[in-house]
């Protein structure tokens, strides 16, 4: 592992604890607001805020278990477990999006409507203002891992989560209208749903082995392609092991009289720096063929 790659990772692991430290002691002050209160919004936001506590205890875990070097047994490492974190809070954040959902509603219908707003917007305020720290601190490990990613957007989440609470704490103070507490709470409920989607999406690209969104496949074939002594490329697999991990491998077809002079390995040479620098994949593998080998192989996947 690179001495970059390591410096990151203990960076992140900075920022993750100091945000669980945050996240952890908002969590708990609104849970007890909310049962002094009555307000089901500043339980929505505990909800949201327990989710980003799981979250980042989970992304705590997963970037020291990342950065364990590969093993026999695990040969890639144990990166892949970053996105199952990030499947875990996904599932998290649908369980909490419905059942604050639900009970909104319920209270809405039935019009249960006794809240406290003065305890309510104190303790939303403390949230709303906890919410702005931690994003600080996460701001930056964002675009180093799909790990990072899911706690700055979890942590951005439940920032308007937290405004969506004060404001109707606001509401009900001003003007004494007690259902703007359920309201509030639906927002919140559907604020966790587009973010959960994201979340599982992103899981879902990289469990079925999908190309990363920024690789094109056809222009690295073809990149390939052009390179003197290359006749065809068949075979070709790019996936991501985590996110910002790329692994690609391919079949090349060589000019025989290229084989005979012995320059194959100056090529590979050629084919694996093409790839680091202009594609930016670290881990390629290539299998050269002379011509002569592919019609031998049958049926060849391009």
């Amino acid at each position: 592992m690179s001495h970059d790659h390591h410096s990151h990772a203990s960076g992140d692991r900075r920022r993750l604890v100091v945000a669980l430290a945050i996240v952890a002691t908002v969590l708990v002050a609104e849970v007890i607001g909310a049962l002094v209160s009555g307000s089901l919004a500043l339980l929505a936001d505990a909800g949201h805020m327990a989710s980003d506590a799981i979250g980042l205890v989970v992304a705590l875990i997963a970037s020291v278990l990342a950065a364990r070097p590969a093993t026999d047994r695990h040969t890639f490492g144990f990166q892949r477990l970053e996105v199952l974190a990030a499947l875990v809070n996904g599932v998290i954040l649908v369980a909490v999006a419905f059942s604050v959902g639900a009970e909104a509603v319920r209270r809405l219908v039935a019009d249960e409507t006794e809240v406290q707003a003065t305890p309510m917007l104190v303790v939303a305020a403390l949230g709303l203002a906890a919410n702005v720290v931690a994003l600080f601190v996460l701001r930056g490990g964002d675009r180093t891992s799909l790990n990072m990613r899911g706690a700055y957007l979890e942590v951005l989440g439940d920032l308007f989560g937290s405004i969506a609470a004060v404001v109707g704490a606001l509401i009900i103070l001003l003007t004494g209208f007690a259902s703007a507490d359920a309201i509030a709470s639906l927002v919140i409920a559907g604020l966790i749903v587009p973010r959960a989607f994201l979340l599982l999406r992103d899981v879902a690209r990289v469990l079925t082995e999908s190309a990363p969104r920024d690789t094109d496949v056809a222009e690295i074939r073809n990149h390939l392609l052009e390179t003197d002594g290359v006749v065809e490329v068949h075979d070709v697999h790019v996936w991501a092991i985590t996110s910002g991990s790329p692994v690609f491998t391919a079949h090349v077809v060589v000019d025989d009289a290229l084989f005979a002079r012995g320059d194959a390995g100056a090529l590979l040479a050629r084919l694996n720096g093409c790839l680091a620098n202009h594609f930016d994949v670290e881990h390629s593998t290539f299998q050269l063929e002379p011509a002569g080998h592919s019609a031998r192989e049958g049926n060849a996947h391009r």
